[in-house]
């Protein structure tokens, strides 16, 4: 893809924190941190639909649609989201996707993602949306499809905010339901589709190489995820065999110094979720993850909350970890602008929305 916005390296004197400005008094004032992320245009490109279930419309849900297994009171699922593993994150996941089951539950989903998002200053996302979960129980992609584009519809009439949808599967479930979801694209996706993914426990992702030159080869963007936990060969072959145009995740690029450099060369964006990988177990501690390494390193980095109600957490809060994890303004401007770069905005809309954040960092750091 062409990527125009390149991310600054950041050393540590680009990481400097509000005391290097209130140490020299010609400097100038740092600016509210705070206000500056509220005011910063977002761009988000990686967020789960269903992983954006609110725990209210969860609860509201299953018991609509009587699913047992999840909890009854709002205080059971925020302890149900307290998360052993990744593989214990999937099941609940999988779990949760089960109350989704009409047209309107799809709808409302969508709608209230879309009105969260925009209230965070998010002009333009890109959606994963789990279709082989409801394929596979029978949802045909027919009524996903209508409910999701009835609210993105709405949502760019009533929030000015534009979405995009990157259907997916489960790679664990095998090239059969990559197949299968492929097909339900091809067959009743709408425009609004932008690209095609697999998630999931990071298996061999060999087996979807001819899936996906079959995806492209229908003009779908290969948008993986890879090195979320399943090591650097998962960014390899998710390069190598899915030719991917962004990863998904991979942090565990880091632990290949020649990967990191074929990223940094070619210039691939690598949208990065930093609490996602804490309460997944990518990362033991926030103080030790990799964001400012892989900036460090050349890397296109945008920034992204991937299920962020299932993780306590949104985009706004992600800036805010990312400022903690050592990032000041402009590298925080910086993130926003890779996002805008790295996404599927016509030229213009790019232009514009850069010189928007470009705008934004001026105002607050002039």
């Amino acid at each position: 893809m062409n990527v125009r916005t390149v991310p600054d390296r950041l050393g540590a004197a680009r990481r400097a924190s509000s005391f290097d400005a209130m140490s020299d008094p010609s400097a100038p004032a740092a600016p509210d941190i705070e206000a500056f992320i509220r005011d910063l245009p977002k761009v988000e490109l990686h967020v789960h639909l269903e992983g954006s279930m609110q725990p209210e419309t969860l609860l509201e849900l299953a018991a609509e649609h009587r699913v047992a297994e999840i909890p009854d009171t709002l205080a059971g699922i925020r302890d149900w989201y307290a998360f052993r593993d990744f593989p214990h994150f999937i099941d609940v996941y999988l779990t949760s996707v089960r109350t989704l089951c009409d047209e309107e539950d799809f709808a409302r989903l969508a709608g209230d993602v879309a009105a969260r998002l925009a209230a965070q200053n998010v002009r333009y996302a890109e959606l994963h949306v789990s279709l082989y979960g409801h394929l596979m129980r029978g949802v045909p992609a027919t009524v996903v499809f209508a409910g999701i584009e009835h609210a993105r519809i709405a949502a760019e009439r009533e929030h000015g905010i534009r979405l995009r949808w990157i259907p997916d599967f489960p790679g664990d479930y095998g090239v059969e339901s990559g197949e299968e979801t492929l097909d339900a694209v091809l067959r009743h996706g709408p425009d609004s589709v932008v690209g095609f993914g697999v998630g999931g426990i990071e298996v061999d992702r060999t087996p979807f190489a001819g899936l996906f030159a079959r995806a492209r080869a229908e003009g779908l963007h290969s948008l993986p995820h890879a090195g979320e936990n399943g090591g650097p060969e998962r960014v390899w072959e998710a390069l190598d065999l899915l030719r991917a145009e962004r990863i998904g995740h991979g942090i565990d690029a880091m632990r290949d110094p020649r990967l990191v450099d074929r990223l940094a060369e070619a210039r691939v964006p690598v949208d990065v979720s930093p609490t996602s990988n804490l309460r997944t177990g990518g990362v033991a501690d926030i103080g030790d993850h990799p964001l400012p390494r892989m900036l460090d390193a050349g890397l296109l980095v945008t920034l992204n909350s991937d299920d962020p109600p299932m993780f306590g957490t949104d985009l706004t809060n992600e800036y805010r970890t990312a400022h903690g994890l050592g990032l000041d303004a402009a590298a925080l401007a910086g993130l926003a602008r890779n996002g805008v770069a790295a996404s599927y905005l016509d030229g213009a809309e790019r232009r514009r929305l850069t010189e928007e954040i470009d705008a934004v960092l001026a105002a607050h750091t002039g």
